[in-house]
């Protein structure tokens, strides 16, 4: 008999110190009520890591960031150089400039941040332009995320702006010739362009204040609004809950994934530690921006084969392509130029590119709320239309590199800028009309993989004679997948009028009735019922059970007069 006794339900005891510890805690933080939060399910899926990517980039920013104010010194007044680099001796430069080199070759470990902190803004940019794309290619933008896809379109152009000025912060040659471009393109804004002018440079080009404004831009005011702006992102991701691709068990209604804590946390940190790793790798083996080779920047200098960060690259090729055409209007002078390749292109690409939820949803009609993720070869035009958009910008990023070009493969650099002028037309082209059918091609694919499995390349020779290939029944997961993708239609044409009565929105309706065709015409339907029936009744009625089935009836459907010789 056991001499162990059993205290009351109803006694107290006393609380162990963790568990006063945390109803302290929730007593002044309510951290009882984060049960929900830490539960969160995150879907599994590569590209959801890019967005990572992006953002552990940008924590390495700001550490590294940290680091270098502490050495930086934003002054333009001129000194003379005496430090360690003999070919800069007794040369004239500002102490921007100056302090720039002594952080990469006197401070020990500063060359190593000053890599790190560069190759991380490269590599954000990057993640959020691919992590931008793929948002785009995959339809997550529709309702309800609508906001949240116009704030990080906006984190896009305000971290390149922040790359751009922080490249422009050491006042070297090659930076220094990107402020004197960025200052010709702020010129040429109409009205506005001289009083922008003023307040970013202070006066005229180079000035003594555009390098101090551009710092405090670069450690302040972009900054914050940049971090503003990613907490708010990743508040609305948590409120909204994270978009998934199709499959088994995913509906709209639900989340499949692992939940935040312990799991997704775990795989996050060690994630953040490889991409600081791979970052540090970059920094410490890829050589980039040497300032000390450039020298100083000034105003009658320029180093042949001069390219921006390759982000800026872009609108270097719009003001090489364009012709230099330029008219006077009431005594002001219009350079186009630099007003279309720098001012309205750059705009209206931005524009098209951040309204296009609300065009499609209206084209479409479509108020639902979307959860599931579309696969780029569902919705060809869509796939197309950014597959377009990113040839054009590769275009006119080579653009920018043509004297480089034309060097290296010894060819005319007029050649090479007429090559990109007709290619600004013609390769987004057809670019899209290759992308629309290769989308088109895969969705018939998905439709014949349905009806007659997978090929898998085992050859079977029929009794008589024949040679075919054997085919197996897809998995149910990937049948599910493919079955369960919506099947887009487009909008009905409208009625020109009703007894007798003109419509009055017939223009607008009859351009959505357009438009709508554009966005889900020519789509490959998917098999019907009575289609996967036969299918099924044609497989199991096979030899194996799965072979394709236009070779197992290929004798039945031969005609009397087509006998074998």
């Amino acid at each position: 008999m056991s001499t162990t006794e059993t205290a009351p339900p109803d006694a107290r005891t006393e609380a162990s110190r963790g568990e006063r510890i945390a109803d302290w805690a929730d007593g002044r933080l309510g951290i009882y009520n984060f049960g929900n939060l830490i539960r969160k399910v995150f879907p599994d899926h590569w590209s959801f890591m890019v967005g990572e990517i992006a953002l552990y980039s940008f924590i390495v920013l700001l550490l590294t960031g940290v680091w270098l104010t502490m050495f930086f010194d934003p002054s333009m007044t001129e000194v003379v150089y005496e430090g360690s680099y003999a070919p800069l001796h007794g040369i004239p430069m500002s102490k921007a400039y100056a302090s720039t080199v002594d952080i990469s070759l006197e401070i020990r470990g500063g060359l190593f941040v000053r890599q790190l902190h560069h190759w991380s803004a490269l590599i954000m940019i990057a993640a959020l332009c691919v992590h931008t794309l793929r948002h785009f290619l995959t339809g997550s933008f529709r309702k309800p995320r609508e906001a949240n896809w116009l704030i990080g379109f906006m984190l896009l152009v305000l971290v390149i702006l922040e790359g751009f000025v922080g490249y422009s912060l050491p006042d070297d040659l090659l930076s220094g010739t990107g402020l004197r471009i960025a200052e010709g393109i702020t010129l040429a804004i109409p009205v506005v362009g001289t009083y922008l002018t003023m307040f970013l440079f202070g006066g005229e080009f180079p000035g003594h204040d555009v390098i101090p404004r551009f710092y405090s831009f670069h450690i302040l005011l972009l900054p914050g609004i940049i971090v503003a702006l990613v907490t708010v992102h990743l508040i609305l991701v948590f409120y909204h809950k994270h978009t998934q691709f199709r499959g088994p068990g995913r509906t709209e209604k639900n989340v499949v994934g692992q939940p935040l804590l312990p799991n997704y946390a775990a795989k996050a940190g060690g994630f953040f530690f490889l991409v600081t790793g791979v970052l540090a790798l970059l920094a410490g083996f890829a050589q980039i921006n040497a300032v000390w080779t450039y020298g100083p920047y000034r105003a009658d200098q320029i180093s042949q084969g001069s390219q921006p960060d390759w982000y800026m690259g872009f609108l270097e090729g719009a003001l090489r392509a364009m012709p230099p055409w330029e008219f006077v209007l009431w005594g002001y002078t219009v350079n186009l130029g630099i007003l279309i390749p720098a001012v309205i292109v750059p705009t209206v690409m931005a524009a098209v590119f951040a309204l296009w939820p609300f065009l499609e949803a209206w084209v479409t009609k479509d108020t639902r709320e979307h959860h599931l993720l579309d696969r780029p070869r569902d919705h060809p035009a869509r796939t197309s239309f950014g597959c377009a958009f990113v040839a054009l910008y590769l275009v006119l990023f080579f653009g920018g590199a043509n004297d480089v070009l034309a060097e290296r493969f010894h060819l005319s650099i007029n050649a090479v800028t007429w090559a990109v002028r007709i290619g600004i037309f013609v390769v987004p082209a057809l670019t899209y009309v290759v992308t629309r059918r290769i989308c088109l091609g895969l969705q018939r694919r998905d439709r014949d993989k349905l009806l007659h499995g997978r090929e898998t390349g085992r050859i079977r020779r029929l009794p008589h004679g024949e040679f075919i290939e054997v085919h197996e029944p897809l998995d149910r997961g990937t049948q599910y997948a493919l079955l369960s993708r919506e099947d887009y239609k487009p909008l009905p044409a409208p009625a020109p009028e009703h007894d007798g009565v003109p419509n009055p929105q017939g223009h607008k309706e009859v351009l959505r009735h357009r438009l709508s065709r554009w966005l889900y015409g020519s789509q490959i339907a998917k098999p019907t019922r009575q289609e996967l029936a036969q299918a099924l009744a044609h497989s199991e009625h096979a030899p194996d059970g799965h072979l394709e089935t236009e070779a197992r009836h290929a004798v039945a459907r031969r005609e009397p007069d087509q006998e074998p010789h």
